[in-house]
Formats: C-alpha cells, structure tokens, sequence
C-alpha cells in the first residue's frame, strides 16, 4: 500500500537559474498523478529531489512524517528503500543479464538467499511480461522491453512509492499503450503512489487520477485529472492542444510582444479536446483509488467540453452541467492547487491483477 507524499514550499536554483520556486502539492495515497510541463521545467530534477538525491533551497518533503531534506543520511537510506524509480533509457546494467540487473537491488538491500531471490525476480519478470528473456543482456532485447526490466527491477523490494521518469521516451504508440496499462494494472494490484513525469499528452489525458502542471517556474496547478481537463487557464489549454498559438515559447515562456502579435493576427488557442475515459485494468474492475468518470465535474457543476466520456462506461450528463468558474477558488491541501471541493470519494476496493495484461504483451 503507497504512502503520501506531501511537498511544501519547495525551491530550487542552480547558480543564477532558478529552476522552480515555491511548489506545494500532495501526492495522494496509492493514487496515480502525472506532472506535465514545458521542456526544461525541472520536472526530472523535482524527481531527484522525492527520493533525496538532491536537496532544496527551501521547502519541506514530508513522507511518514520526515522530512526528506532534513534527515540524517542513515534515515534518508531507510527512507529509499520505500521507492522505486522507473529511468528515462531502463538504467540497466550493460554487463549484466536481465535477471541479474532484476536482481540487484535484493542482493545490495536485504540479505535474502538465493532461493528467495530467484522466486522474487521470476515473479517480477511474469508481472512486466519478460518470462524468457531473463538470461538476455540489456543490448540483446528492445526498447520496450528495457522499460520493462527496469520497471521489473523498481519492483523487487516491493515500494511504496513508484517513480516514472519518462516512462514513455523513445517508445512508439503502441508500446506505449502497453506500458499504460501495465502502470494501471500494478496500482490496481499493489497500490502503490505513483508519480510519472510524461511530455506525452495521451498518457498524462488517460492513466492518472491527478494532473500537475509545472510552468514558468511555478506549479501552475494541480488536482484530480478531470480538474485540469476541463480547465480554461490558456496555458493548459496550449499543452493539451499541443500548439504554437498561447502563452508557451520555444524557451518556456513568450514575450509580451509575441503575445500581442498573436492577438492582433486573431490567433486564439483552440478549445480543449475532450475528455476521455480513464483506462481500467485488464479485468474491467475499477481501481480502488479511481474515481467514477465525471464525480469531479458533477461536483462542481463544471461543463466539460463537448464529446466528454463517449464510450459505455462514460459519464455523459456532464455536459449538461452549468458552465465552469473560477470564481470563489480556494487552494487546497496540495498548494498552488485550484481545487473547489473537497476530495472525491474512493470507488470501492476490488481484487485486481497486472499480471493479467502483462500476459498480453508480445516481445517488445
């Protein structure tokens, strides 16, 4: 079962370069979240910062009630031992056969034996689909199937907390749908809290229970995933779009003077897509965690855009609610969060298993 992961007030400066100031947000328990943003707006960095491997200028990052930053260096190597962390290109080691890269952790971290070991990483390698290619080296399988041997090996010690640093870099659509759903079926089954840190809009639109945006420096927002799917700041409207025309530059931010060439060419940022469904696990069966498509707009009477939630499982009266407003927003638990009510309710707990649509996967 994942733990919360609360961060307040944090700062970070390189030199002159200051790389993001004042982030406050809650990673709720066993939930998925997603942090979007612009190129270069220290999304990797915040990252490096959860499990400790750098410090803050300022700010506080609470997990179990320590304070990450701030603790002393045998108490930060416990506090490791609850996350796992998914590299951008798998991190494995070149030398070494994919069981053994699997099985590293458990050898440098716990003093299992050998039988314990095997039973732990072969049942690692049937969960992410790599039964058969555990005596392979990292340079003799593909892509996808690296993500996935590094996802096996932030596994083993059974983390509270995941990591995914661009989980989807360098894979094509489809391996990375797979890759979708795998992240869904192992929340759906162990639970843990789960932070990724994407460019890519379907994942971040389909997979997570909440959304945060980093921008000019500042978390720009974050919430529930059907909070900033719906939302009209125009910033958020130009990332989901993914296009030119808003206040993104080619260096994170326009100037006031492309803003004003753009108004004057009567160039508007296109309304936001709509939403989709979230992806379920491979049985059907919610997600403990997951919240039913449209609880957060029916909450707060906000109108989706037009073509919300089609398919079955959907929720289509959203789009008769009143229109959306942020008049009246209030900041939440999460800090620099607009968030107009209280949490929604959890779904109910249901059995599920990832081991289910890793048995689908072809080799990859």
């Amino acid at each position: 079962m994942g733990v919360e992961v609360k961060v307040e007030g944090l700062s970070k400066s390189f030199g002159k370069q200051v790389i993001w100031e004042d982030v406050s947000l809650v990673l709720p328990k066993g939930e998925i979240s997603v942090l979007l943003g612009p190129s270069g707006t220290g999304k990797s960095v915040f990252l490096k910062h959860l499990v400790g491997l750098l410090r803050p200028d300022r700010g506080h990052i609470y997990i179990e009630g320590k304070d990450v930053p701030n603790v002393p260096e045998r108490e930060l190597y416990e506090i490791r031992k609850m996350f796992g962390v998914l590299f951008q290109d798998g991190a494995l080691f070149g030398s070494m056969t994919i069981y053994d890269n699997v099985a590293f952790p458990l050898r440098e971290h716990t003093k299992k034996n050998e039988s314990d070991i095997k039973r732990i990483v072969m049942e690692k390698l049937e969960l992410t689909g790599l039964l058969g290619a555990e005596e392979k080296l990292p340079g003799e399988i593909s892509g996808g199937m690296r993500k996935r041997a590094g996802l096996a090996r932030a596994l083993v010690l059974d983390p509270e907390i995941l990591l995914f640093d661009e989980p989807d870099s360098g894979l094509d659509p489809v391996r990375t749908a797979y890759l979708n759903q795998l992240i869904v079926d192992l929340n759906a089954q162990i639970e843990a809290t789960m932070l990724i840190v994407t460019h890519d809009v379907n994942t971040a639109r389909t997979v997570p229970d909440n959304i945060g945006l980093l921008y000019r420096r500042h978390l720009a927002m974050f919430g529930p995933r059907e909070m900033l799917l719906s939302s009209q700041e125009p910033v958020v409207r130009q990332f989901l779009n993914a296009r030119r025309q808003g206040p993104i530059g080619m260096a994170e931010e326009k100037d006031a003077a492309e803003l004003a060439a753009e108004k004057e060419e009567g160039e508007e940022i296109p309304p936001l897509p709509p939403i989709p469904p979230q992806i379920s696990p491979s049985d059907g069966e919610p997600r403990r965690m997951q919240r039913p498509a449209g609880q957060w707009l029916k909450e707060n009477n906000v109108t989706p855009p037009p073509g919300s939630f089609t398919s079955p499982e959907g929720y289509g009266e959203a789009a008769t609610a009143a229109p959306a407003t942020t008049e009246g927003s209030r900041q939440g638990s999460g800090g620099g969060v607009r968030v107009l009510s209280k949490p929604a309710k959890k779904a109910p707990a249901r059995k599920t298993a990832a081991k289910k649509s890793a048995a689908k996967k072809p080799n990859q």
